[in-house]
């Protein structure tokens, strides 16, 4: 067995919190007695040094072979300080002793500690560190509420997070004073990025990603988009309309972004290309068959001639990869850099391609991405930026965040905007029609008919949703079915 399957989970646990009773019960052996916390903490501390400097040598990408790794580290170090004892002249360890403290120590290596009951709760939306005893959980319901602290000092957090990055098996995902920032995906998918070293104490911010299968119909469900916007976005995927999906943080975009790809005809064949992986179609087969999921590699601190880090791999390397790879779409979970040309030469060669980009509105998005096109480091103009946007993308899809919570109110998320471009206007900006615009509530509803809307019809739209004023938003704000 290994540490993730015990039934013992004293993970971070160190100072007595935790399961600390008298027996510990092997689901498939005896039961064991409770090992000394102190020693579990000590021999984690070393082990975890060890294993980490030989994942860093060896490249070890097995799961299964890094468990053994640090099993066999475990072994000879308990075996070292049994010896130890006998030579100070003590008694050694009983062997269920033994057992039950190798057994905590694999735990504490290869669980999340005092993490792991929060990234196992289904409605946990993020976990928020600011430093080992400041502790803030959001749930899916609005709340945001305090928990016990997940380690015993800001040291020993970082020693966690340092563990994490090297079980990552990557030489590059390093977290030390020379590499204060660490970005990395857990087991279960959620996102963790922490900082150190640059900051009085760490801080880790772990996002989860609850609802992975998802379609437009569910996010009907959800109160983020009404039944109008639902079939026109549904048409405007068969349509193979490039879709920028835009808002702040935490607005729900990826959500929206995994609805959109499982509107894709089953056989298509498309990418998904992120930092970290976040979308996880790849892990959706019965949906999606013949996705190519790739994802960047940051490097290491070597730098090349060109001033590149060695072993980079970046988003705009990955884009480019793709458009060899005989594909109908391209996602790119989150433009935020030098990434937008290459994803905007797909948009403007393909069809049905798909991104998301942080603004506060959908013609902000416009100005966002001309500012990102001009500090990709190429010479461009700003007349040949917009000239680039007009010409790739069809459709920005805002989503909107409101968060009651400081007022005794919830987190409302739902679609406001939805803007087509329709080529360059006169002053060589994108000229653009609201389709759909703010309600009296904020919610989007339409307005004006689109330019590609014979597209749409020829897909399946029926163009009498577009004469519903008020949208099919039959709920209040924030309301549930």
């Amino acid at each position: 067995m290994t540490g993730l399957d015990e039934t013992i989970r004293l993970g971070a646990s160190t100072n007595g919190s935790g399961p600390t009773a008298t027996h510990v019960a092997n689901a498939a052996g005896p039961v064991l007695p409770a090992p000394d916390l102190s020693v579990v903490r000590d021999v984690r501390r070393t082990v975890a040094d060890r294993l980490a400097e030989r994942l860093q040598a060896q490249h070890v990408d097995s799961p299964a072979a890094r468990r053994e790794l640090a099993r066999s580290l475990v072994a000879a170090e308990l075996s070292e300080r049994g010896r130890e004892r006998v030579r100070r002249g003590e008694d050694p360890w009983p062997i269920d002793t033994e057992m039950a403290t190798s057994r905590a120590v694999m735990a504490a290596l290869f669980g999340l500690g005092r993490l792991q009951p929060l990234i196992e709760d289904p409605t946990v939306e993020n976990i928020e560190v600011d430093g080992y005893d400041t502790v803030w959980v959001s749930y899916a319901d609005g709340r945001d509420e305090r928990v016990p602290p997940i380690a015993d000092s800001d040291a020993e957090l970082i020693e966690i997070l340092q563990l994490l990055a090297a079980r990552t098996g990557n030489a590059e995902r390093t977290f030390s004073s020379a590499h204060p920032a660490l970005h990395l995906r857990l087991e279960d998918g959620s996102r963790l990025a922490a900082v150190a070293w640059t900051t009085p104490k760490p801080h880790v911010v772990i996002r989860r990603h609850r609802v992975r299968d998802v379609d437009l119909d569910d996010l009907i469900d959800l109160g983020t988009l009404d039944s109008v916007l639902a079939q026109f976005l549904r048409a405007a995927v068969r349509a193979g309309k490039n879709v920028v999906v835009t808002g702040l943080q935490n607005a729900g975009k990826t959500t929206l972004i995994r609805a959109l790809a499982n509107e894709f005809a089953p056989m298509e064949r498309f990418a998904t290309i992120e930092k970290e992986y976040e979308l996880h179609l790849h892990d959706l087969p019965h949906r999606h068959p013949r996705v190519v999921a790739l994802e960047a590699r940051e490097g290491s601190a070597e730098r090349d001639a060109a001033g590149r880090r060695a072993g980079e791999i970046t988003l705009s390397d990955l884009v480019v990869d793709a458009l060899r790879l005989n594909l109908r779409r391209i996602i790119v979970g989150e433009v935020r850099g030098p990434e937008v040309l290459p994803m905007l030469e797909a948009m403007s060669t393909g069809d049905g391609s798909l991104c998301t980009v942080h603004s506060r509105s959908a013609q902000h998005a416009v100005d966002r991405i001309v500012t990102l096109c001009l500090s990709a480091g190429v010479s461009m103009t700003d007349t040949f930026a917009y000239r680039l946007l007009a010409g790739s993308v069809d459709l920005f899809v805002h989503i909107e965040l409101i968060d009651d919570t400081s007022t005794g109110g919830r987190r409302h998320r739902f679609v406001s905007q939805v803007v087509e471009i329709v080529g360059l206007g006169e002053t060589n900006r994108p000229a653009n029609t609201t389709v759909f615009g703010p309600g009296s509530d904020g919610r989007a509803v339409p307005l004006h008919r689109p330019q590609c809307l014979p597209e749409l019809v020829r897909v399946g739209f029926d163009p009498s949703l577009l004469d519903q004023r008020n949208g099919t938003w039959t709920l209040p704000l924030g309301a549930r079915p």
